[in-house]
């Protein structure tokens, strides 16, 4: 009989969306770096670059960041003209129970995304392709503006979740106490 430990491994729970979420990042840099290298036609490269990577943004923000981490954000006008961050997240039982493995991939590709575009853009820059950098400007604005609105909706959802943990521990001692002194 085989005596080895057997490890279970957390399965992706949204693999459809996961794929997505990577998809338009690797689409938009491949096509640059592949376009940039092999036709010199600026025009195209910029159009198509900035539509995958503004479908990335558009599939974060509203889909991918929802599903995979539970959280959303957006920004608002207000009738001052003012500009109001607006966010919004799972309950704190919900946003605990979110897939690691998920919520790993959301993060850690959102972060490796905006790194890749800063290299192509210092590439770009040492190369003297201020036109290039235009496209890698855009592509990084992108990027940078979800990486703050999930950052800025994660401190609130992390406000959510140690509630939750407060009032689940709570509530557990006071259920202690009172069978422990017959208080029902």
């Amino acid at each position: 009989m085989d005596q080895r430990q057997v490890v279970v491994s957390e399965n992706y729970a949204n693999p459809i969306t996961c794929f997505f979420h990577v998809l338009f990042k690797a689409a938009s840099l491949a096509f640059y770096i592949l376009f940039s290298l092999f036709v010199k036609s600026f025009v195209i490269i910029f159009v198509i670059t900035v539509l995958l990577a503004a479908l990335d943004f558009w599939v974060v923000k509203n889909v991918s960041g929802r599903i995979l981490v539970g959280l959303r954000w957006w920004n608002e006008i207000d009738d001052e003209g003012n500009s109001v961050w607006k966010f919004e997240c799972l309950d704190g039982e919900s946003l605990a129970r979110m897939n690691k493995k998920d919520s790993w991939l959301f993060w850690w590709t959102l972060y490796l995304t905006a790194a890749a575009w800063i290299v192509l853009g210092i590439f770009s820059l040492i190369r003297l392709e201020a036109d290039y950098l235009l496209v890698v400007g855009v592509c990084l604005s992108l990027s940078i503006a979800n990486i703050v609105g999930f950052t800025k909706c994660n401190k609130d959802a992390k406000k959510n979740i140690q509630a939750f943990a407060q009032n689940a521990l709570a509530s557990r001692v006071t259920s202690s106490l009172q069978s422990a002194f017959g208080v029902i």
